[in-house]
């Protein structure tokens, strides 16, 4: 199949002066993300991860679209939310994912016989050139002689894997909530291990340090946000028979390099 993309900016609402008339698909990946966040930004964050997805949403269906596709988040669940056995259970502990949720919320009561809405909540999604913790841990995996040996179930999904996912979902006229993550779990240790692996570089991976972290997960958000139980129950990802995890955790490692 052939598919043409266009790419359009919502800041300063560029998108209001595009005719959607034209287009099958809307995918709304608008967002703020990766900042230092302050509840100064409370405003903000309702303003254009609810309200302008809802005026999007709206007129999309207005002009004829027939599906809306939009990045959510995994922080519905909770910013610390243990493994999810059940996607139905939001609990959102910021007003990122609160403002995730509402939007979710709204646009899926759009849904009708002619228009599909697609709320897409992702793990941590890592890939070349990406923001957030994923830069930090190929800078320590290249330099660091030591690293925990702790056990940890984390969901991730990468780039390639979620692109492959969204046009399954777009192929297949999808409607409704999903959480897609790769087709294993994984932990800090084990990436930083599998980026050392293809970095050529020695550690040392020991268990003697658990403790430790045990504890500073208890205290510290950054050790917390690293080394905590943070997982979609791997039957809830079972989309597509699995068909969308295009790309194994190792060469997802590899091409990330």
């Amino acid at each position: 199949s052939l598919y043409y993309v266009e790419s359009v900016s919502t800041i300063n609402n560029l998108w209001k002066e595009v005719d959607f008339s034209s287009f099958d698909v809307v995918v709304d990946v608008a967002g703020i993300a990766h900042i230092k966040i302050t509840t100064k930004m409370k405003d903000l964050f309702y303003s254009v991860n609810r309200d302008m997805t809802v005026d999007i949403c709206k007129t999309a269906k207005a002009a004829g679209v027939k599906q809306f596709i939009f990045l959510s988040s995994m922080n519905v669940y909770g910013d610390d939310c243990g493994i999810i056995t059940d996607v139905n259970k939001v609990n959102p502990s910021s007003f990122y994912g609160d403002s995730k949720l509402q939007a979710d919320n709204i646009i899926q009561e759009m849904n009708d016989l002619t228009f599909s809405v697609v709320s897409v909540r992702p793990p941590a999604i890592y890939g070349k050139g990406c923001k957030g913790n994923y830069p930090l841990l190929i800078k320590y995996a290249k330099k660091v002689p030591v690293f925990p040996d702790y056990k940890q179930h984390k969901s991730l999904i990468y780039i390639d894997n979620l692109c492959e996912f969204i046009k399954l979902l777009i192929d297949n006229h999808s409607k409704g909530i999903f959480c897609p993550q790769n087709a294993e779990y994984t932990s800090t240790s084990e990436i930083v291990r599998t980026i050392a692996k293809f970095s050529n570089h020695k550690i040392w991976f020991t268990r003697l340090f658990n403790p430790f972290v045990w504890l500073a997960v208890k205290s510290f958000r950054f050790v917390q946000r690293a080394f905590d139980e943070d997982a979609y129950e791997l039957s809830l990802s079972n989309y597509f028979d699995g068909k969308y995890n295009v790309v194994s955790f190792d060469e997802s490692i590899k091409r990330t390099l």
